[in-house]
């Protein structure tokens, strides 16, 4: 596969960092034609020859979602009858993520929807960055790498030197993630239990951990309505915290987010660019690392037949 042709392609969902991941490469983005007709259906043209190529398709399907997931769908079908040789799906952030079980009768899993569409649409292969749900890998019968982004924010905060850190959990779910994070910056470890009543409601019941003088880190693989990391990070200061940070790989920020981070306690918002942050969604708070080279050595090592793990050995 190395032999063929590499190109790399995008829908309008963030051309920003697939123009990073093509300049980190060192090559030119896929020329495609992405226009959207006045009734709303989605028209593309790819307007250059990928007969034989193979093809990396860089779309996430954040919000507006439905709009980019149908790019995404089309211009893995418009490559595949153009005769790429082969065609991957590189989704930054996984919409529909936070739907992978049934929690009452009658519920959709539409995780397992959105692999079959990718899938049925002609994606040999998907790329994608700290699933919601690791378990989400199993619902494509293509292959899957999974990348995770704590490796990039710990990075980040060793160059700080912060001293004396605690890195929390904001929930259960999310333990085997801190304890990577914590790991790798050599920190203690703590775990927030909270309680979800109904959707983007959360309520903190107890902290486990010894949070005294410490310097609290907030990691998570999505912040949306900034509801749960701004109540624990009050939290964590009532329990002795000296300061709190927070950190996710996807900023989702829905509906007031930014202004909950903006009056919270906490002191820093560490994100990457697996989305793009909108000019609404700017603040002084935040801090935007980029993913695009490790994507780009991603696909390196999947154009070349070479493993990917390696990359987080």
């Amino acid at each position: 596969m190395a032999t063929k042709e590499l190109k790399i392609f995008c829908g309008n969902a963030n051309k920003d960092l697939a123009q990073e991941i093509a300049d980190y490469l060192g090559i030119s983005l896929g020329v495609a034609n992405v226009k959207t007709f006045q009734d709303g259906e989605i028209n593309i043209g790819i307007d250059e020859s990928v007969r034989g190529a193979d093809v990396f398709v860089v779309q996430p399907t954040c919000a507006p979602t439905n709009d980019n997931i149908m790019e995404l769908l089309i211009l893995i079908d418009a490559l595949r009858r153009a005769s790429a040789s082969r065609i991957t799906a590189v989704v930054p952030y996984y919409g529909y993520a936070r739907q992978e079980r049934k929690t009452k009768a009658r519920e959709p899993i539409t995780a397992k929807l959105m692999a079959n569409l990718i899938t049925t649409a002609g994606a040999d292969r998907l790329v994608a960055m700290d699933f919601h749900a690791p378990a989400i890998q199993g619902f494509f019968d293509i292959p899957v790498d999974h990348l995770p982004g704590v490796p990039i924010i710990a990075e980040y905060f060793l160059e700080k030197k912060l001293e004396n850190i605690c890195v929390v959990s904001p929930d259960i779910g999310g333990v085997g993630r801190a304890r990577n994070f914590a790991e790798r910056v050599n920190a203690t470890l703590a775990i927030v239990d909270k309680r979800r009543p109904e959707p983007n409601v959360s309520k903190v019941m107890h902290v486990i951990g010894d949070l005294q003088g410490k310097t609290a880190v907030l990691i998570d693989d999505i912040i949306d309505t900034g509801g749960s990391i701004t109540q624990a990070a009050a939290v964590l200061l009532e329990k002795g915290a000296k300061e709190v940070y927070a950190a996710c790989t996807h900023p989702v920020l829905s509906s007031t987010a930014i202004e909950k981070l903006d009056n919270s306690v906490i002191k820093e918002v560490v994100i990457t660019n697996t989305i793009p942050l909108a000019k609404d969604k700017q603040s002084k708070k935040i801090k935007v690392l980029s993913v695009a080279p490790l994507l780009g050595e991603a696909i390196v090592r999947i154009h070349e037949d070479l493993s990917v793990s390696k990359l987080f050995s």
